[in-house]
C-alpha cells in the first residue's frame, strides 16, 4: 500500500486536511477519501499527541506490569489480553517472549490506585498465574521525542 496521507502523518506532526492536501498536491477531498479508508481498514486506529510525561507527572503514575499467564483453554493468550486490554486504566498491553507472557503498562492517579488495580483486577483474573509492577520514575525519551531534563534549582555556594 502506497499511502501518502499515512507517510505525511508517520513523519510529522498532525496537519489539517488542506495542509495535508498543500502538501502532497491532492485536492482535500483525496485526502479526506485516504484518511476514511485508512479507518475502515483499522490502519489509522486515531490521533495521539505526545505530551512530556513530566508535564502532569505530580498527579499521574504510569507503570509497567509484567504477568505470566496460563493461556486460556479456548482462547490462548489473546482472550486473557484481550480481557486486560478492556479496563480503563490499561494503556498498552501486549504479547511478550521471555519470562513473562505479557506486558501491561497502567496510569492511574497514585501509587496506591495502580496496586489496587494489581491486586483488584489484574491478579483475580484466571490464569494470572503472577504480576511484577515497576513504576516509571523519569521519561528521557517519549514516543521517538527527547524530554528535556528538569530545571535543577541553583544550590547555595558552600562556604569555608
Amino acid at each position: 500500500m502506497n499511502n501518502k496521507v499515512l507517510k505525511l502523518i508517520m513523519e510529522g506532526e498532525q496537519l489539517s486536511t488542506e495542509q495535508m492536501a498543500r502538501i502532497l498536491e491532492l485536492t482535500p477531498a483525496e485526502v479526506e477519501a485516504q484518511l476514511a479508508q485508512l479507518k475502515d481498514e483499522k490502519i489509522l486506529l486515531g490521533w495521539r499527541p505526545v505530551l512530556n510525561p513530566s508535564f502532569d507527572e505530580e498527579t499521574r503514575v504510569r507503570a509497567v506490569i509484567e504477568l505470566k499467564v496460563s493461556p486460556d483453554v479456548s482462547g490462548g493468550f489473546d482472550r486473557v489480553a484481550e480481557r486486560i486490554s478492556q479496563f480503563d486504566q490499561v494503556e498498552s498491553c501486549y504479547l511478550m517472549s521471555g519470562a513473562y507472557d505479557l506486558l501491561v503498562i497502567v496510569n492511574a492517579d497514585n501509587l496506591y490506585k495502580v496496586a489496587n488495580f494489581v491486586h483488584n483486577r489484574l491478579a483475580r483474573i484466571a490464569g494470572v498465574l503472577s504480576t511484577g509492577t515497576h513504576f516509571m520514575l523519569r521519561a528521557y525519551k517519549e514516543s521517538g521525542f527527547a524530554i528535556a531534563a528538569p530545571e535543577k534549582p541553583e544550590r547555595p555556594a558552600v562556604s569555608q
